[in-house]
């Protein structure tokens, strides 16, 4: 084959202790340029845990270096779709080999989260069959890799192996029900994800001295202000701030909590990448909270 027909394709290497958290996507289920629909990757004991699904995540997967192809555990923190409509996407693009590259999955892809979990990923499975039935007896793909495990849990113990902990809490995102957020342990480094919701106790308690938080936020202030630009669109432009968390109250947590590092996510608008925007986004939080706070971007990596 001609060698201008290759695209390479660069794989981040991955080792058995390392501890890597990369955001994929930092947006909303608004669409913005340079803000992927929400999804996590957690590099953990030489394996890739994804957390949530967005619709752009194959492709932040493949910009990252991690590919699909090594995922095999998906942790849904609720079922909004912004949070799980890139599931078929990444089904598929899991199990298919990349030629030349890395081999697909060859086993079922293992789905977690919150009750109803089932029924609705299974909704995108089942719309697969077709797709599914025709991969596996004429592109000869993997069978086993055709299917779906499920665990659902609302709290506890969700994912335990090579020397990688997952534990579940509920948090509050009513007026979706339940809604999760996760602590990832691993080599005596702790990691939580928040999930969207108000803010709760039982992340300040999973976070307890955390290395990493990653929090769901929004600028209370311009979401008043956009409101009063748009009066037509006010119910609109505030109601998801009934179910989100401020800049200053992941700041109060993150403080509470004695989090080491506060990275903010699914910014709610989402700031322009200048100095002065971020400043202006994070304001008042640096009195609140002594730690470091950043402002996630997507592919945004950190390595613990």
């Amino acid at each position: 084959m001609p060698q201008s027909f290759i695209q390479p394709t660069p794989v981040a290497p991955l080792t058995p202790d390392q501890f890597t958290v990369v955001l994929l996507g930092t947006g909303t289920p608004r669409a913005y340029p340079g803000a992927a629909k929400p999804a996590v990757a957690v590099v953990a004991g030489g394996q890739i845990l994804l957390f949530d699904c967005g619709g752009d995540t194959t492709r932040q997967l493949i910009e990252s270096g991690l590919m699909p192809q090594r995922v095999r555990d998906v942790f849904f923190t609720h079922h909004h779709y912004d949070h799980n409509a890139g599931f078929p996407d990444l089904f598929i693009s899991s199990w298919r080999t990349h030629v030349g590259v890395i081999q697909g999955r060859s086993q079922p892809m293992r789905v977690y989260g919150p009750s109803r979990t089932r029924d609705i990923i299974g909704t995108f499975h089942d719309a697969l069959a077709y797709d599914r039935e025709l991969r596996v007896a004429y592109n000869r793909s993997e069978a086993a890799g055709a299917e779906v495990e499920y665990t659902e849990r609302n709290a506890g113990l969700m994912f335990d192996e090579g020397g990688v902990q997952v534990t579940a809490f509920e948090v509050d995102h009513r007026p979706v029900t339940p809604a999760l957020g996760y602590r990832i342990e691993f080599g005596g480094r702790r990691v939580v994800i928040s999930g969207d919701t108000r803010p709760v106790a039982a992340t300040a308690q999973h976070a307890w001295q955390a290395d990493l938080l990653i929090h769901d936020a929004y600028q209370p202030q311009w979401l008043a202000d956009l409101a009063r630009e748009n009066p037509e669109q006010a119910v609109q432009v505030t109601n998801p701030a009934k179910y989100h968390t401020t800049t200053l109250e992941a700041a109060q947590l993150a403080r509470d909590a004695q989090v080491r590092h506060l990275v903010l996510t699914h910014h709610i608008p989402v700031p322009q990448a200048t100095p002065a925007a971020e400043a202006a986004y994070t304001a008042g939080m640096a009195e609140l909270y002594p730690g470091r706070i950043t402002v996630g971007r997507d592919l945004m990596r950190f390595d613990l």
